[in-house]
């Protein structure tokens, strides 16, 4: 049996073709190491989940996965570094390090750093196979059956073979309307956005930081939404375009195009017809908000801005057209010369970062451990956008991994975004 890569997974493997499109899961397990039976749990897991024997036809767009034993070599992390900073440069590492493009190959890395009474596990994997909940389900399973917890978690048989496009793209009349009648302000939008700088267009190199927000600024972010009447999601998209509006500061010297846009990421298995737990594959949509972002413009004027197009987003499920949007950018992309290519998402779609939001909560009972969770993740940038926002929400802390890209942002301008970034995060916590 094999599977026909659908829309945003051929779209993944034309990044990948460009830079490595990889993401990483890491957990903190506190207990000692014991690499033999570790190793064996995840030789065991992936064998009972029929993810080995992995196969990627790239040029006929297709995948399946032969079964057979489980090849799983875990590398141990010499730690030259304090711990945190061992674990960000395994990281920054794992993300620009391609898989093997032919053959029978295993989609997943696994990475180790350890310390007397506890151990980070890494999983690394090819994000084309799949999302980031898929994996959550799979490290569970591991990390529990290392614990001796209980792990009836994940039912197998699994469904590893995506649903064609008919079923990834079902809606009724009524949002085909609302989609077309919402294309046009969309595409001004777009054609409205700022488009980002690059030093190196053949330059994709990924850096990678992160930081970890405190319970009381975690609540203090939940209680602004309900008192400005918005999201979690619409402040964090606020606080980005706000971190990021600094380097967009020839919008303000343009005729036209005066504003910045960001994507963000959405799970759309509700949206699907199928059994949430079953399948093991990549169910994505994203959408896309702009704003001028206006010198002195406050958070709170800003996130109720965006409230109001996430809103309708979310109404109309604009998040689904973006597979539509995606399908038209593989047919036109072919059409342009090599050079060209690489340049298109950046001069016809111009997006200046991403965000990928997963509350573990949801997907994991925490509620019962006795020590703290700690679980963060790392995605590559993409042709599409050159800084991405990786947020996890493990009880109540949120850990925020940044993934830029060199050619746009260097180091310093790492550091100030993600300086930004906090002082607009702590300045929620002082006004409440």
């Amino acid at each position: 049996m094999n599977g026909k890569l659908h829309i945003f997974q051929k779209t993944m493997l034309l990044w990948d073709e460009i830079h490595p499109y990889n993401a990483v899961h890491v957990i903190r397990i506190p207990q000692s190491l014991d690499l033999p039976r570790l190793t064996g749990i995840i030789q065991k897991r992936l064998e009972m989940y029929h993810l080995t024997g992995f196969v990627l036809d790239r040029k006929r767009k297709r995948f399946f996965y032969r079964g057979g034993a489980a090849d799983v070599d875990i590398k141990i992390v010499e730690q030259r570094k304090e711990i945190s900073a061992a674990l960000d440069n395994e990281i920054e590492l794992q993300i620009n390090t391609s898989f093997p493009k032919e053959g029978v190959i295993t989609p997943f890395r696994f990475f180790i750093l350890r310390e007397d009474q506890f151990f980070y596990l890494g999983l690394v994997y090819l994000h084309i196979i799949c999302d980031a909940e898929s994996i959550v389900y799979l490290l569970k399973s591991i990390v529990n059956t290392y614990m001796n917890k209980n792990t009836a978690d994940i039912r197998i048989p699994l469904r590893h073979y995506p649903f064609n496009l008919m079923h990834m793209l079902q809606f009724n009349l009524k949002h085909l309307i609302s989609w077309l009648l919402t294309l046009p302000s969309h595409i001004s939008d777009v054609r409205e956005s700022c488009r980002v700088g690059h030093s190196d267009m053949n330059n994709y190199h990924n850096s990678f930081a992160r930081v970890t927000l405190e319970p009381s600024q975690f609540h203090a972010l939940v209680k602004a939404s309900k008192t400005w009447g918005v999201t979690v999601n619409d402040i964090l998209i606020s606080i980005l375009l706000l971190s990021i509006s600094f380097f967009a500061s020839k919008r303000f010297s343009s005729t036209r195009r005066k504003k910045i846009s960001v994507a963000s990421v959405v799970n759309i298995r509700k949206d699907l017809p199928m059994d949430i737990q079953r399948p093991f594959g990549l169910y994505l949509g994203s959408f896309v908000v702009s704003h001028t972002v206006p010198q002195g413009i406050t958070l709170d004027h800003l996130a109720k801005d965006i409230h109001k197009q996430t809103v309708k987003i979310k109404r109309h499920k604009l998040y689904l057209r973006s597979l539509i949007e995606q399908l038209f950018a593989l047919k036109l992309i072919p059409l342009f010369p090599p050079e060209r290519q690489r340049k298109f998402y950046a001069k016809y779609y111009p997006l200046w970062g991403g965000i990928s939001n997963v509350n573990l909560n949801t997907l994991w009972d925490l509620s019962n451990e006795e020590n703290h969770v700690e679980y963060l993740r790392a995605v590559s940038t993409n042709p599409v956008v050159p800084f991405v926002l990786s947020l996890t929400t493990v009880q109540d802390t949120v850990n925020m991994g940044f993934s830029f890209r060199d050619a746009v942002f260097t180091r310093a301008d790492c550091e100030r975004l993600i300086i930004e970034t906090l002082n607009f995060i702590r300045s929620v916590e002082m006004a409440l």
